[in-house]
């Protein structure tokens, strides 16, 4: 559940009655999150969220922090899009798991000047709508007071049926592989803000920015795949899974690793989001390297056995998939082609240290 967080009254900063409390904060947090669960018998007011087990049922649980200026700027993260992002994180880890999210705790650190504007209502703004498209409830969380930086931890539950959670390790030699959406739009969204690029403050109407303005998008409000990760799941069709927040490079090398095996894609496959392709060359980024070592695309990664391939739908809410390789037996590595040329495919996304 949301609660005040527990700090030495000497750290306490004082408080006249026209200040905002973190008590008003939550009240009106409840009031806007009141439960419609059956499953819920207790939420934000109390000191833990209580909600029954089902029958049949497993329980997946996902927890993502995001550290202002090393996941984020303030400067260029409007805070309604922070929120979004916040979630979609970990819905998207609930999704590789081909389970079905339901329940959310977020914590948030913050400084006291941001603590006295609108900041925190608007980034609550952007998660809750984002919930609210998923049917996710907002269960609880920790409010906190923090020196300079933003902290933001996201806590996902989500269920599924006994025996059917998509692991990593599931993977076989002559699985195919396929990749939801397209890439690589999130990093060069990341290297064009570094570089000063905004969203328009309003709807411009030219071809240009509203290219920009999709790829700045994918970096700033990426959309988890939630419908497909309950169709591979439900559907018992992906013998494993990976979200691709790292990088393709990295957790294909992940997913293979879990499961003993090898991989081979075909660079000519890859589903490079069109307007990277289109607008980067003007900015002497490569697409291709964008697409394996960027990160932050947050599709899913996922294999399947070729029988069950026919079975596959084209598109989940709107998001088409493709093939993009093949796994191997472990001693062939994990490689990718490019015409007759192939080489190792190592790891070169994101590392958090």
């Amino acid at each position: 559940m949301i609660d005040e967080h527990e700090h030495p009254a000497t750290l306490r900063p004082s408080q006249s009655s026209s200040q905002k409390t973190e008590f008003d904060f939550i009240d009106s947090l409840r009031q806007r999150v009141a439960s419609t669960s059956d499953s819920l018998i207790a939420g934000i007011g109390d000191d833990a969220a209580v909600f029954r087990g089902s029958a049949g049922k497993e329980t997946v649980i996902t927890a993502d922090l995001l550290v202002e200026d090393i996941d984020f700027r303030r400067t260029t993260t409007p805070p309604y899009l922070l929120g979004h992002k916040a979630l979609a994180v970990s819905l998207s880890d609930i999704a590789a798991m081909g389970a079905r999210p339901l329940w959310s705790l977020i914590s948030i650190g913050v400084p006291e000047d941001v603590w006295q504007t609108d900041f925190v209502e608007r980034l609550y703004d952007g998660l809750l709508n984002l919930a609210n498209r998923y049917g996710v409830q907002l269960i609880g969380g920790d409010t906190s007071r923090t020196h300079e930086n933003i902290v933001i931890d996201s806590v996902v539950m989500g269920e599924c049926a006994a025996g059917t959670a998509v692991m990593r390790s599931g993977a076989g030699a002559g699985d195919q592989i396929f990749v939801t959406g397209s890439l690589g739009a999130a990093a060069a969204g990341l290297r064009l803000i570094e570089r000063g690029a905004h969203l328009a403050e309003q709807n411009l109407g030219d071809e240009d920015s509203q290219k920009l303005d999709h790829i700045l998008l994918r970096q700033l409000r990426p959309e988890p795949r939630v419908g497909w990760g309950i169709v591979l799941g439900e559907e018992r069709l992906a013998t494993a899974m990976i979200d691709l927040s790292d990088g393709l490079s990295s957790d294909l090398n992940r997913l293979c690793t879990a499961g003993s095996v090898g991989a081979l894609i075909d660079s000519a496959l890859l589903p490079i989001d069109n307007y990277v392709a289109e607008m980067c060359g003007r900015r002497a980024l490569d697409p291709l390297q964008l697409a394996l070592h960027g990160g932050e695309d947050f599709e899913l990664l996922f294999t399947v056995r070729s029988k069950d391939v026919p079975r596959l739908p084209r598109r989940v809410d709107g998001v088409e998939i493709k093939r993009i390789g093949e796994i191997t037996a472990a001693h062939e590595g994990v490689k990718i082609s490019e015409g007759t040329r192939i080489w190792d495919l190592r790891p070169g996304g994101w590392k958090h240290f």
